[in-house]
């Protein structure tokens, strides 16, 4: 890493306390950094992931600023809306970048390197602009491939607007300094999106990743299972833990606890905790089915309880999306020291982390029935279970951590900056 000390302009859509998961990346990463002497401006929007409104104690202001002694972070509104609502995200989007562009403009001329986080896309637009004005190379990292998400999963129906969604991209990515994405998956679909005269190089390869010195296995039986009536030891619980949206086939769920219930398996549990749009198909399945319990948003202080209360965790992603998306709850899983089943693509990052921990299996995805079948399995044999657990806490041990990560960012500055 470059032993020079940098000025970071950080552009993204969440930052702590919101609890996006994005939102935890960055804080995590921009810990570090300014952990080391690094300077950070923030630019980012008020609160308001958990409930698509903008938190309590943070409303009644256009702009927040607050002062820290390695920076600030600058809170803007960020116009939120329901995720049903397309349109009406797509303007809230557009409303809080153009703030934060105006902001990052006038930012731009203190800082050495611009950093922008998508999605939302137009992030990245914002900060070609504060890169252009400030003369300063842009750092475009991509959490998620847009718009191809939205269009695999249904979410973006025009014709129209993915094809202008997906020139802004090609834009941006061309402009960019460096494109980091999450994956070799990932790198593959930016690459060839940049076309022929552009250096392949220029997309670099970071994964997110889990503290494993602060995300510890823990006992199984805690007050997360007895708050949900799940304090029998014999009792296998089966758990999803994340955002309740378009690309998590949550139908697969349902099916699987349908089927453990005809079977009269009520030694399985599943439990679905998270929020989204799919929230109320699954609510409506467990108020039929026994063994299917759905919670709600947890703290994030409580993370390590929810994580060790599951057996087995599962990972659900749509077909399609393995090159475009990596569930960061991955990480957080194997560091806690428990297996994983998921349903994703073949040769995606999933797989692979999953293949190389030896903490989990991967079955191919919208496959109900190869699911299930795998899951019957699974629960079988609890030993096999812990045994997993256990090769997927051994490699979160051994994988980069979040100073790691962190360097390698700075590694990147380093080199464009010189």
């Amino acid at each position: 890493m470059s032993e020079q000390s940098l000025s970071i302009l950080v552009l993204c859509p969440h930052y702590e306390p919101d609890t996006a998961p994005t939102g935890e990346v960055m804080t995590s990463i921009c810990e570090q950094w300014t952990a080391c002497g690094h300077r950070v401006e923030i630019i980012t929007s008020l609160p308001w992931y958990r409930d698509h409104a903008v938190a309590e104690g943070w409303k009644g202001r256009l702009v927040r600023t607050q002062q820290e002694p390695w920076g600030r972070i600058r809170r803007w509104h960020p116009f939120p809306s329901n995720k049903g609502r397309l349109m009406a995200r797509a303007a809230g989007f557009a409303g809080f970048t153009a703030l934060a562009g105006i902001d990052a403009a006038v930012a731009a001329g203190r800082c050495d390197v611009v950093f922008a986080m998508s999605p939302p896309i137009t992030l990245g637009a914002a900060g070609w602009a504060a890169a252009w004005r400030g003369r300063a190379p842009l750092v475009f990292n991509v959490q998620d491939v847009f718009p191809d998400a939205a269009v695999e999963t249904g979410v973006l129906r025009s014709a129209r607007v993915a094809a202008a969604a997906s020139r802004l991209e090609r834009w941006v990515y061309r402009r960019a300094a460096a494109v980091t994405v999450l994956s070799e998956g990932m790198a593959a679909n930016v690459r060839a999106k940049l076309g022929s005269g552009v250096d392949p190089d220029k997309v670099v390869v970071i994964p997110n990743t889990a503290d494993a010195g602060r995300i510890k296995p823990a006992g199984r039986l805690n007050s997360y299972r007895t708050d949900l009536g799940l304090e029998d030891a014999d009792s296998t619980v089966v758990m999803y833990a994340g955002n309740l949206g378009h690309s998590q086939p949550l139908e697969m769920v349902v099916t699987a606890a349908q089927r453990f219930s005809d079977q009269g398996r009520a030694d399985v549990q599943f439990v679905v905790n998270g929020d989204g749009v799919a929230r109320a198909t699954v609510a409506a399945a467990a108020e039929r089915l026994d063994n299917l319990h759905l919670v709600g948003w947890q703290p994030p202080e409580r993370l390590g309880e929810v994580l060790a209360a599951a057996d087995l965790h599962l990972v659900l992603l749509r077909a399609g999306l393995g090159t475009t998306s990596v569930p960061s709850k991955v990480y957080s899983v194997l560091a806690a020291g428990r297996p994983v089943l998921a349903s994703v693509d073949r040769g995606s990052e999933v797989e692979r982390l999953l293949s190389d921990s030896g903490a989990g299996r991967t079955v191919d995805p919208d496959d109900p029935d190869a699911f299930c079948a795998a899951l019957a399995e699974m629960v079988a044999d609890r030993q096999g279970l812990a045994e997993m657990g256990r090769r997927g806490r051994g490699f979160a041990m051994q994988a980069e951590g979040p100073k790691e990560v962190a360097d390698r960012y700075m590694e990147l500055f380093g080199r464009l900056v010189e």
